[in-house]
């Protein structure tokens, strides 16, 4: 401010409008007025601090207030984002759980449905029109649009419960009231017996008696008379409840399921098509297994442990001719083989005993080819059979899927032709392990015998002239 005013009386006394000496008193005056207005200036200045103060508080408060609001919003978003996300996800279970449920009940109306027309095939000679009325429900249900899910499945337990009852009272025979034509074409009422497959018939006033049969056409069975022997004990079962069977009530089902169940014919032929090819293996393993076990008896039987020791001592005496003639007169192989090397003595005895080692061992050995190739084939064609009849049985789930005897028997018959390939491997592989045995204990015997002829002969064989003459070279014989 004093700065200001200087620079305005410099200004005065530069244009020499006014006096160039001022009074005091004016220059005391300008300043006092800057002072007030300056006063004046801070006191409005502070005035309007603590108005901003005072409304500061308030708008700081409302911020706050503001602020937690907004967090608090921004909390309950995240949890409602949280709750849509997880109703999204309840939601998809529970859809999921409805398909499931859905397609279980239809599975299951399915199997009903299965259920009871099988049962409606397998109802007896006169039981159709007992049964009918609920099979027909059951039936007409599952084919029903207007019914819900709950009433199709009721009429078809309906069903159900009635062939577990039916079940009940066919175990040991059962009776109940009926109609039949007799062998006159009448219509005649009366009581059905039935045992096991056997319908029998026996009118109430006694006119007719015998063997209920199907009629094509027909849903009234028709009754044949047998003997008067026979209607005479059907009339008493039918009537008392008891008496002898003149019949046999299976129809010869169970000695044929006796037969079946014990009989490896039938099972051969549930296995399909590959148990043939399995079949010859065996037959080639076992026959290759019994040509072995007689040619191994035979060698056995034609160890000459004299004939062995006499060659051995000739040779050692330096007696070839009469050794050589010793190994013609048995039929010991290892006699025979160590024959022929000495009868060649004079070209390479180690070549000669080399020879005929190969060609013996190779007797003891003949046939072990062939085992082999069967133990590890016929697993590969029990394999084989087992993709067979597992694709059978694929092929009927791709298609009808009302035949579950049929996809049964095409596992069945996977796991039989398994079985089989499995069985012949590891019976053949005893006896082809035994002869590998036995073809190593001939190789080590006539590896033996051999080198114990090389050291007997030896000294003798340094001794003879370089090139020496034998009347007649001997041959090994082998046997049949």
């Amino acid at each position: 401010m004093h700065g200001l005013l200087r620079l305005l009386l410099s200004l005065v006394l530069a244009t020499g409008l006014v006096p160039v000496v001022l009074a005091t008193e004016t220059v005391d005056e300008a300043q006092r007025r800057s002072q007030e207005q300056l006063e004046a200036s801070l006191a409005e200045l502070t005035a309007l601090r603590e108005r901003v103060a005072e409304e500061k508080l308030p708008l700081a408060r409302r911020l706050g207030e503001l602020e937690e609001r907004l967090a608090d919003l921004r909390k309950r978003n995240d949890q409602t984002i949280r709750d849509i996300d997880l109703g999204g996800f309840d939601a998809s279970k529970l859809q999921a759980a409805v398909k499931l449920r859905e397609d279980e009940s239809a599975y299951v109306a399915n199997l009903l449905d299965e259920y009871v027309r099988s049962f409606e095939t397998k109802l007896g000679v006169g039981e159709v029109e007992r049964y009918a009325p609920l099979v027909a429900a059951a039936k007409e249900a599952a084919a029903s649009a207007a019914l819900t899910s709950e009433e199709k499945i009721e009429h078809q337990l309906s069903a159900v419960k009635a062939s577990v009852a039916r079940l009940d009272d066919v175990v040991g025979g059962t009776r109940f009231a009926g109609a039949a034509v007799d062998p006159e074409g009448v219509l005649a009422s009366g009581t059905f017996a039935l045992v096991g497959p056997v319908a029998l018939f026996a009118s109430s006033d006694g006119s007719a008696a015998g063997i209920a049969v199907p009629q094509t056409g027909s849903a009234k069975p028709a009754v044949r008379r047998v003997s008067q022997q026979v209607d005479a004990a059907v009339s008493e079962i039918v009537r008392d409840g008891s008496g002898s069977m003149p019949l046999d009530a299976s129809r010869g089902g169970a000695l044929q399921a006796l037969i079946q169940r014990t009989s490896i014919v039938h099972v051969f032929r549930k296995g399909g098509p590959i148990m043939w090819p399995l079949l010859f293996v065996s037959m080639l393993a076992t026959a290759t297994v019994l040509e072995r076990m007689v040619f191994l008896a035979r060698e056995r039987g034609r160890r000459d442990r004299k004939a062995l020791s006499s060659f051995m001592a000739a040779v050692e005496h330096g007696r070839f001719d009469e050794a050589v003639e010793t190994s013609r007169t048995t039929r010991d192989y290892v006699v025979r083989v160590l024959g022929y090397a000495l009868s060649h003595r004079e070209k390479s005895l180690p070549g000669a005993l080399l020879y005929a080692n190969a060609r013996e061992v190779k007797r003891f050995s003949r046939g072990v080819p062939i085992l082999d190739t069967s133990i590890t084939i016929a697993p590969l064609l029990g394999l084989l059979g087992t993709v067979t009849g597992m694709m059978g049985s694929f092929s009927l789930l791709g298609g009808e899927l009302s035949a579950p005897a049929a996809i049964t028997g095409g596992i069945a018959e996977a796991l039989i032709a398994t079985a089989f390939g499995l069985g012949i491997a590891i019976v053949a592989l005893v006896p082809f392990n035994y002869l590998n045995n036995r073809t190593e204990e001939a190789r080590h015997e006539l590896e033996a015998a051999s080198a114990q002829l090389e050291l007997l002969a030896r000294p003798w064989l340094e001794s003879e002239p370089a090139v020496t003459e034998v009347a007649s070279p001997g041959k090994v014989e082998s046997a049949a």
